[in-house]
């Protein structure tokens, strides 16, 4: 089980938001590129990028902190990131600059074909961000709840050829709840691409309970608010995963 440390990026800086609220933000560093090295440090085996102001805008907001981020760490480990991602130009120019998967998220709800196209130019390197609310697929932040259901469209994107698939259960993420673990294994079944859980990730018990189920399918998860907050020692999470055996 991959344990990606996220990085969230609001005006340069590394924060963390409530239920995505970009103005409920806790900034936990001036310097992205150095909290970066110090999730390498602690055993990190890949990172997860969002530019927050980017995802508001629709387009690129925080192009110098993952510039800088890629430069630090991206021909150590896979760096990803999510954020406002719109048109293959950009996908291109991320690409070029080091990072090694996409992630598109809203814009692969709103205009499938993008995702189509995506997947077709960058074989591989795509991967899609899936928010949902009681099984329905939330767009724009999380601000507007849609009629889609995640397994139908997790289907629909397998078949266009994504990498992998991020799981988000939005009522959890930044609260410390605990992960879907049922929603994350229902989601696993239904596709045969890997699935990385994300939202609500707490303490060792949620890493236990998600290694007991990477047999599902389940190939990682986003650790945001519990490795900045410290309910979640990051190193050892990840060494306790990689030692998990099932009782």
């Amino acid at each position: 089980m991959l344990l990606i440390p996220a990085i969230d990026l609001k005006d340069g800086h590394c924060v963390r938001l409530k239920q995505g609220d970009l103005n409920d933000a806790t900034v936990f560093s001036e310097d992205p590129a150095a909290m970066a090295l110090h999730w390498l440090e602690q055993g990190a085996r890949r990172l997860h990028l969002v530019d927050l102001n980017g995802a508001v805008a629709g387009k690129p907001k925080n192009e110098a902190a993952i510039k800088a981020i890629v430069q630090a760490v991206g021909h150590l480990i896979p760096v990803q990131l999510g954020g406002g991602i719109r048109d293959l130009d950009t996908i291109e120019r991320y690409l070029d600059d080091g990072l090694a998967y996409v992630i598109i998220g809203t814009a692969a709800v709103k205009n499938p074909g993008f995702l189509h196209d995506a997947c077709s130019a960058f074989p591989g390197q795509i991967i899609v961000g899936l928010d949902a609310k009681d099984g329905k697929v939330a767009t724009d932040g999380w601000s507007k709840l849609t009629g889609h259901e995640v397994v139908d469209l997790a289907k629909k994107f397998e078949g266009y050829g994504v990498e992998a698939i991020i799981y988000t259960d939005i009522g959890r993420d930044g609260m410390l709840s605990g992960i879907n673990i049922d929603a994350t294994v229902k989601l696993a079944q239904a596709v045969t691409v890997p699935v990385i859980a994300s939202g609500g990730l707490s303490n060792l018990k949620d890493v236990e309970a998600l290694c007991g189920v990477e047999d599902e399918g389940i190939e990682g998860v986003i650790c945001g608010r519990a490795i900045y907050s410290g309910d979640l020692n990051f190193k050892a999470a990840q060494e306790q995963a990689d030692t998990y055996v099932e009782e």
